[in-house]
């Protein structure tokens, strides 16, 4: 998990997953261009690339590629140019596809987010960017979640369902299987609650009272 900035005009100072906007050059195809998104942003912002060689090894530490990790960021390089020049494949096949959220209408930025698991390539040590995101950390889902309880970690809603989906699991394998598994997420669209000042109340998911009642 990582820290968005404090100087972040949306989730500032939250703890969330690596995520950012698909590009026009991650192609036309809608799924294959969100899953290309995941993956460039995960190495830009948490230091993880997904990506295998011809024999379907993961880069490991000091392959040139991870080198690359800034020019990525700043857009002087291109992911799919450089994984073809190292004679890698990004590893969008092992993304498994299990949520989806649009943030409520009323917000004055507003995300179509797709969420997405893989397993952590075990060749690799994650650091944050220390730009878009200032702290970073591994943690069981459960200990997580913990800690949103208590206070020490803030988190936005789609990160806490996230986590809960992940909690229920034992294993990297288990949770994957079951990622596997789903169809296509269904979208989840919050909803805005307001007092009679226009003041917000409260974000309220589908199923939690008063959901259909609210416009």
């Amino acid at each position: 998990m990582l820290r968005r900035t404090l100087a972040a005009v949306f989730g500032s100072g939250m703890y969330v997953f690596p995520g950012g906007r698909v590009e026009t050059h991650d192609g036309d195809d809608v799924d294959g261009a969100h899953r290309l998104a995941a993956i460039r942003e995960c190495f830009e912002e948490a230091g993880v690339l997904l990506a295998t060689d011809a024999e379907g090894r993961h880069v490991a530490d000091g392959h040139p590629v991870l080198a690359q990790r800034e020019a990525i960021h700043d857009g002087t390089a291109d992911l799919l140019e450089l994984c073809a020049e190292h004679g890698l494949t990004p590893s969008t096949s092992e993304l498994a596809w299990v949520s989806h959220w649009i943030t409520p209408v009323g917000e004055s930025r507003r995300f179509d987010t797709r969420f997405y698991l893989a397993p952590a390539p075990a060749e690799q040590v994650h650091s944050h960017d220390d730009g878009e995101t200032i702290d970073s950390l591994w943690t069981r889902p459960a200990d997580a979640l913990a800690r949103q309880a208590a206070g020490e970690l803030t988190m936005m809603p789609p990160t806490v369902r996230n986590l809960e989906f992940l909690a229920a699991h034992p294993t990297v394998e288990s949770v994957m299987a079951a990622g596997r598994a789903m169809p296509d997420p269904a979208c989840v669209l919050p909803r805005l609650r307001h007092d009679d000042e226009g003041r917000l109340l409260a974000v309220v998911l589908p199923g939690e009272e008063g959901y259909e009642a609210l416009a």
